[in-house]
């Protein structure tokens, strides 16, 4: 096992987590239950980190870390008159797909 990164909180350990296992990364969240700790512990050592099993996977998940970490973010206008702005390809207002 190799650890990969260190996430901010537990959300973003289990996306990036699940993100690389949809891609055929085999990974796992630790310290997941440590957030309690802080204050008890110096809060960098209670942050979920994010392993993969294979390390030889290691440049392929880094890779995709990568990419997860800086979606692009557009800015578009919807059929609605909506503003859409970030990484989102729908319209929250009336589902609309951004146009490609």
């Amino acid at each position: 096992m190799l650890k990969l990164t260190q996430a901010p909180n537990l959300a973003i350990a289990t996306l990036w987590a699940d993100a690389l296992a949809a891609e055929g990364v085999a990974t796992s969240v630790q310290r997941q239950y440590l957030v309690g700790l802080a204050g008890e512990m110096p809060p960098d050592q209670c942050l979920p980190e994010v392993w993969i099993d294979d390390a030889r996977q290691e440049f392929r998940a880094r890779e995709l870390l990568h990419a997860l970490r800086n979606v692009p973010q557009r800015r578009w206008m919807c059929g609605c008159g909506e503003q859409v702005e970030g990484g989102f390809e729908q319209c929250w207002k009336c589902g609309q797909w951004m146009p490609r």
